[in-house]
């Protein structure tokens, strides 16, 4: 199965900027309790499709931004 690149270079600059704010957001202490674990967890999922170009709901649903 290959997997090719189907976000465009501002669609991965937004995941990856997201992603870095969730992260910092749930982990740096702003927000805290179970809603800060909640968000830094979830906010690996848009860096690392941001990081990687490519996002399985997009494929699923056989969209693309690029």
């Amino acid at each position: 199965m290959k997997i090719t690149v189907n976000e465009a270079l501002w669609d991965r600059a937004v995941r990856i900027i997201l992603g870095i704010v969730l992260i910092y957001l749930g982990f740096g202490g702003v927000v805290a309790g179970g809603l800060g674990t909640a968000l830094g967890i979830l906010g690996f999922v848009p860096l690392l499709t941001g990081l990687v170009g490519w996002c399985p709901l997009y494929s699923l649903l056989r969209f693309s931004t690029k």
